[in-house]
């Protein structure tokens, strides 16, 4: 089974759509930022600028793309340490800054031990998926590929990230003290947080057990269950496809809810983070189950059976 190249068309839709949808959502569900939160972000962007740079130069010099994907555990932190020292370490932001470090220790852990980091920063390993859909006709010649590693890659993404962290930026001046709303946005975030850490902890070691058995020699199909499908099944894989994209996706869904402590309504324009991840960890998600499926004979009987995000019914092997 081919494994097909992103709906190219779709992907630069949603790029302008997210053009459009930023200015509108911050004039129409305010609130604006004052001079003092200008000030804030212009620090901001200069730090992505930086970020976008950076990515888009070396990865076209080293032909390894994943220099957004080793940043992306590290700015947000970076971004909401900025803003609570900004805001004289209220409380809420505070908390709001430990929250997003330990989401990114945690994450930049993950990736660490896969290879991703080297002393000489441009090497290390590389998202398996960049390699499949730099190789797809869509993207040939380069210069195709150039671009979409200059707007996709390193612009839009860099973007995406330091939205994420708005919820934090216009919380800045609350005169709301640290109250219920906050301490459910941390329970639920540290929640998601944790739930992400124990799916990739059984990814981590079911790969690790199934690999080390493949390098001894062991055709796939011979290792004994669960290893002979070559995916993950059991624990939090067994009840939903992506279990850590559903965390990470929610991680962000309720590090939003700060801000509606902080008093800024129900909804605000600083959600379009949090909404814009959603959509694109569901492009993330199709294309790593097509080159899934193209690789094990199975998957598609595991796509019939599990959820891709929520957890649901287990997977049962026997079933047709």
């Amino acid at each position: 089974m081919p494994v097909k190249s992103l709906n190219i068309p779709l992907m630069g839709a949603l790029l302008a759509l997210s053009l459009i949808a930023c200015p509108l959502l911050y004039f129409y569900m305010g609130p604006a930022l004052d001079a003092a939160q200008w000030d804030v972000l212009k620090t901001l962007l200069l730090l992505m600028g930086a970020s976008v740079l950076y990515c888009f130069v070396v990865g076209e010099l080293t032909g390894n793309n994943s220099q957004m994907d080793k940043l992306w555990s590290i700015l947000p932190p970076v971004y909401v340490w900025i803003i609570a020292a900004k805001a004289g370490f209220s409380p809420r932001l505070v908390v709001m800054a430990v929250l997003a470090t330990v989401w990114g220790c945690r994450l930049t852990f993950n990736f660490a031990r896969k290879g991703a980091y080297r002393l000489k920063f441009w090497e290390g390993e590389e998202d398996y998926r960049w390699k499949v859909l730099r190789e797809r006709e869509d993207f040939q010649p380069h210069w195709k590929w150039m671009l979409f590693n200059l707007f996709f890659i390193s612009l839009y993404q860099n973007a995406l990230i330091l939205l994420t962290t708005f919820p934090a930026l216009v919380s800045m001046h609350s005169t709301l003290p640290f109250g219920w709303v906050d301490g459910l946005a941390a329970v639920l975030t540290g929640a998601c947080i944790i739930y992400e850490t124990v799916a990739d902890e059984q990814q981590w070691a079911f790969q690790t057990r199934k690999w080390a058995m493949l390098k001894q020699g062991a055709a796939l199909q011979d290792l004994p269950a669960p290893y002979d499908k070559g995916f993950n099944t059991v624990g939090l894989w067994g009840l939903s496809r992506h279990p850590n994209y559903l965390a990470e996706q929610s991680t962000w869904v309720c590090f939003y809810l700060f801000s509606v402590g902080a008093g800024l309504g129900l909804l605000n324009w600083s959600l379009i983070g949090a909404l814009l991840l959603i959509v694109l960890f569901q492009g993330s998600a199709a294309f790593a189950e097509e080159i899934s499926s193209a690789k094990y004979p199975e998957y598609q009987q595991y796509c019939r059976q599990v959820s891709r995000f929520f957890p649901g019914k287990r997977y049962d092997p026997a079933a047709r």
